[in-house]
């Protein structure tokens, strides 16, 4: 699961926009997935894995929408200055500084462009790209048909072409 953490970490993040919300549900995503499936081959665990994340994504957000219109009256804190625990640590990895700028400017863009598609495409492009699932993990994990995340990625791939050019 370590290998899964990061990257299920963007997906949450992605998915709720805040950092402490996103760890959270990867933290309780893993936790049932081992309570519930440890007896499973572990091949079978990243569909298992990124179903629990969805549910509980999906999940987050109802109870966002009840919360939201219970605490209308109330103003919450700030959270612009919340810092990102996954994206504070560091990176053995790490190229130098003049190669970082031009990265840092591309993953921006594309973090943007991410943020502005429809939740099942973000879903449907982020578990066929960055966890490589395949057709059939993929539409286990979002809970839909093999023809419902062909759509969904191609949609995906085609607005966020457009918006960022053939070449990124």
């Amino acid at each position: 699961m370590k290998d899964v953490e990061r990257r299920a970490f963007r997906i949450a993040r992605y998915s709720t926009g805040d950092p402490d919300e996103a760890l959270d549900l990867v933290q309780d995503a893993m936790l049932k997935l081992v309570r519930s499936y440890a007896d499973k081959a572990a091949a079978e665990w990243p569909p298992l894995f990124y179903r629990i994340l969805d549910n509980g994504i999906t999940d987050w957000y109802r109870r966002r929408a009840v919360r939201g219109s219970v605490m209308s009256l109330y103003q919450g804190a700030d959270d612009s200055q919340r810092l990102d625990p996954v994206e504070a640590a560091a990176d053995p990895a790490e190229p130098g500084p003049e190669n970082r700028a031009g990265a840092d400017q591309a993953l921006g863009m594309l973090d943007d462009a991410l943020g502005r598609l429809p939740e099942r495409q973000r879903q449907a492009f982020l578990l066929r790209m960055l966890e490589d699932l395949s057709t059939e993990q993929t539409a286990t994990a979002m809970g839909c048909s093999t023809g419902s995340v062909k759509t969904h990625y191609f949609r995906a791939l085609k607005a966020l072409r457009e918006e960022l050019g053939e070449a990124w």
